[in-house]
């Protein structure tokens, strides 16, 4: 029977379709469908938001499924969690839940909330927040736009920010961080046992990971005259070591290397003036480790 994965509708889908892309699975849906399309016969995936996915891989509706980080702790859900994927809708970085009050509130720290009302969609992980840190407060179940319910109707609100671009579009400010989030891909603990089911989600896993680590890196190639090796290969970061290899003219070598991209414009300077010549900066689709 192939696994029944749950990949989450709404922010998280495009991302999450486009890493599904580059881990080398295709998967399409129409506007109105929650039943996508997969090019792989050991896969059937369901379209489902994503505050229910670990609900329903705990139950085993569902084999695994991918999902943040916060609706497994809002649902408690007791589930395999196979790996930490860190992206989400505008990059690769963690997502946090976060209380924000507005600009002129007189509301300045946690302990201020004492009393007042807050409106959320994570109404559980806002109440096990309050009990942390001992106040007392009404927390209301927010269906949406969550931001423009404080001050009218509310005191305060607990809500999930990438950038913080929204909440101060809304004259919104942060005064506390409750919960800090990735996407993870779980499992059911009886779909886990199953070892056909554990080998496909195991797979997928690992080449969500090969994904996901190439995001952020390139490959660079080179041509280095001999004398110059050893210079340009200590500027050169790698996963263990650069690719030396001899050209057909004995004066030169071919050296390439995996490195992060983020330090290809501060090196690329150093290895021209160590003599590489024919420097080409290539794209990944992944890396496994």
């Amino acid at each position: 029977m192939p696994v029944v994965l749950g990949l989450p509708k709404g922010s998280l889908q495009d991302a999450t379709f486009n890493m599904m892309k580059k881990a080398g699975f295709t998967v399409s849906v129409g506007s109105r469908s929650y039943t996508p399309s997969v090019d792989d016969p050991d896969l059937t995936c369901r379209l489902i938001r994503a505050q229910e996915i670990s609900r329903y891989v705990e139950l085993g509706m569902l084999d695994a499924g991918i999902t943040g980080y916060d609706w497994i702790y809002e649902n408690g859900s007791d589930i395999v969690e196979v790996a930490e994927l860190i992206y989400g809708k505008q990059g690769m970085r963690p997502v946090r839940w976060v209380v924000a009050v507005p600009e002129e509130s007189e509301i300045r720290k946690p302990t201020d909330l004492v009393g007042k009302r807050i409106a959320t969609e994570a109404v559980g992980l806002t109440k096990r927040y309050l009990a942390k840190i001992g106040v007392e407060a009404e927390v209301e179940f927010s269906w949406g736009a969550t931001e423009v319910k404080a001050p009218e109707l509310v005191d305060a609100i607990v809500e999930l920010t990438e950038t913080g671009s929204s909440l101060r579009a809304n004259n919104l400010r942060i005064i506390d961080v409750v919960l800090e989030s990735t996407t993870r891909l779980i499992a059911n603990k009886k779909a886990w046992q199953d070892k056909a089911k554990r080998a496909k989600i195991e797979q997928l896993a690992l080449l969500l990971d090969g994904a996901l680590a190439a995001e952020s890196r390139v490959l660079l190639k080179m041509n280095v005259p001999s004398e110059n090796l050893a210079k340009a290969a200590a500027i050169l970061p790698a996963l263990h070591a650069p690719t030396v290899m001899p050209l057909s003219d004995n004066n030169w070598h071919a050296v390439e290397s995996v490195v992060e991209e983020k330090v290809v414009r501060d090196i690329i300077p150093l290895l021209r003036q160590a003599g590489a010549q024919g420097i080409i900066e290539l794209p990944l689709s992944k890396v496994i480790f």
